[in-house]
């Protein structure tokens, strides 16, 4: 048998799908049968699943600490939002022109996040995000500022679907973008590049006697990871058909951070699952109780990361690990 054969073995069986991930991505199949006058909070979350999934593959594979991922998600809303507001209103060349945009950027910005440690690449991340914020609230003849940019008119997709009032046809475009990406992401997390992304954040130091290019790798994933977030703004823009300059605000990358680390880095569900029980979370305790809702989502934060070490998916393998030694 060949030795790469050998070597590449254990990430062909990482990368076989299990019947549970066929049973989780039922669910959101059978959410829409389940909860129809619900379909536009379940595209919110099918949207800002795919941008948490984003930072996911930079933090969670690579190690880079981003206060300023909103970036992207904001560069990638204005593009297909600018496009579509001169007449370009087709939803798959706003989603090409937003992921381009933010690659573009990523990849520029990239060199800057590469130059410091974790403190410096929080700060670098951070003050991108605020000269875009700050010039998108300027700029207001071609933004909008605080207004918002007027006339995004999104054209049928694939000419035949109509993005109706009841949010059908976004909720399945959304879900059936998520999806594609989610499995590109799957595939190149269980390649030897994601394998060297891992190796990169455990332990840097020794990655360049291994042959690994450091600074390539995290400048190809940064860049992989801003044209995500480029494309979940896109869709953003073009089921709202409104864009505003509170897309690069800061609180929706703290926001991002949260959902994140509730879920569990660095395995691509803890980010889908974590953004699903945030923002249902937040939902259901708003209506609750308006006034004191963000005290019990910021106790149900603090006891997950008290009690599930890794997230809601740590929680998860912790409990299946167990059930197996019972069963043992």
């Amino acid at each position: 048998m060949r030795d790469d054969a050998v070597t590449l073995a254990p990430l062909k069986q990482a990368a076989r799908w299990r019947r549970a991930e066929w049973g989780f991505w039922l669910l959101p199949v059978l959410a829409y049968f389940v909860f129809p006058e619900n379909l536009v909070l379940l595209s919110q979350i099918a949207i800002t699943g795919l941008f948490c999934l984003s930072l996911d593959l930079i933090l969670g594979y690579a190690g880079i600490v981003s206060l300023g991922h909103v970036a992207f998600f904001g560069v990638g809303a204005y593009a297909a939002g600018l496009l579509a507001s001169h007449g370009f209103g087709n939803p798959l060349l706003g989603l090409g022109v937003a992921a381009a945009s933010a690659a573009v950027l990523g990849y520029a910005t990239s060199f800057l996040v590469l130059r410091g440690a974790d403190l410096t690449r929080l700060m670098v991340t951070l003050g991108v995000a605020m000269m875009l914020y700050e010039l998108a609230n300027k700029l207001t003849e071609i933004t909008g500022g605080v207004d918002g940019l007027p006339g995004i008119e999104v054209r049928p997709l694939l000419g035949r679907f109509d993005f109706d009032l009841y949010g059908k046809t976004a909720y399945w475009y959304c879900l059936v973008v998520l999806f594609v990406l989610f499995v590109l992401a799957r595939r190149l997390v269980h390649s030897p590049f994601g394998l060297s992304l891992r190796g990169i954040r455990l332990n840097v130091a020794r990655m360049p006697a291994l042959g690994t290019p450091v600074n390539r790798r995290l400048s190809a994933i940064y860049t992989v990871g801003a044209l995500y977030a480029g494309i979940a703004g896109a869709l953003l823009a073009q089921t709202t058909q409104f864009v505003a300059v509170d897309v690069l605000a800061f609180p929706r990358s703290a926001e991002l951070l949260l959902m994140l680390v509730l879920g569990g880095s660095g395995t691509l569900y803890g980010a889908l699952i974590g953004t699903s029980v945030f923002m249902t979370a937040r939902y259901l305790l708003s209506n609750l109780n308006p006034q004191y809702w963000q005290f019990w989502l910021g106790l149900m934060l603090v006891l997950v990361v008290l009690f599930a070490r890794g997230g809601i998916m740590g929680g998860l393998r912790n409990l299946v690990r167990g059930m197996h030694r019972e069963a043992r």
